[in-house]
């Protein structure tokens, strides 16, 4: 999903998966949202009074949906907390082990080939030659196989976790 602010400069604000609800602030009376497909999907579109009447009849689908509400909320807020209070190269971190899926059942997956330096950028708040830099940083220590596609190791969430200054302390670029 991304953003356009009104100079035209466009953020990417998620990355959604299979099965996932988008378009859910209709139901609160928001008109638009904007959400580009980065490859081929498919889309079931549910219209805001038959999704309010799913909601009412259908208990299980309920939970479901409030659980899926609730898990989106505290992403945002642990986003916005990360963007305040982190640097860029501990945003980054956290987000790669968010699309390799750690934390979740199964194998961390390779980050999507489509997910390239520059949408990494706009996720994270900086530019495309820090995440460039950061790349390369983490595969040189050994936290990341970056060959085409980004496979992220265990070694990288405990650098987040333990925050070893190494890992997580701003540096300048080379010039």
């Amino acid at each position: 999903m991304t953003v356009v602010s009104e100079h035209g400069k466009e953020a990417v604000v998620g990355i959604l998966v299979s099965a996932q609800f988008f378009g859910e602030g209709c139901l609160n009376g928001q008109i638009v949202r904007v959400a580009t497909a980065m490859e081929e999907c498919v889309i079931t579109s549910i219209t805001r009074k038959a999704m309010l009447a799913t909601l009412r009849k259908e208990p299980e689908f309920s939970e479901l949906f409030v659980a899926y509400l609730l898990t989106r909320s505290n992403r945002i807020e642990e986003d916005l907390i990360d963007q305040l209070f982190n640097s860029s190269e501990k945003r980054l971190a956290r987000l790669l082990l968010l699309l390799a899926n750690f934390g979740k059942a199964g194998k961390p997956i390779p980050v999507d080939p489509a997910i390239n330096q520059a949408i990494l950028a706009e996720m994270i708040g900086t530019t495309r030659s820090r995440v460039s830099f950061f790349l390369n940083k983490f595969r040189k220590l050994g936290l990341i196989s970056y060959n085409g596609k980004i496979e992220v190791h265990r070694s990288l969430l405990n650098a987040v976790l333990y925050e070893k200054p190494q890992i997580v302390r701003e540096e300048k670029l080379p010039k």
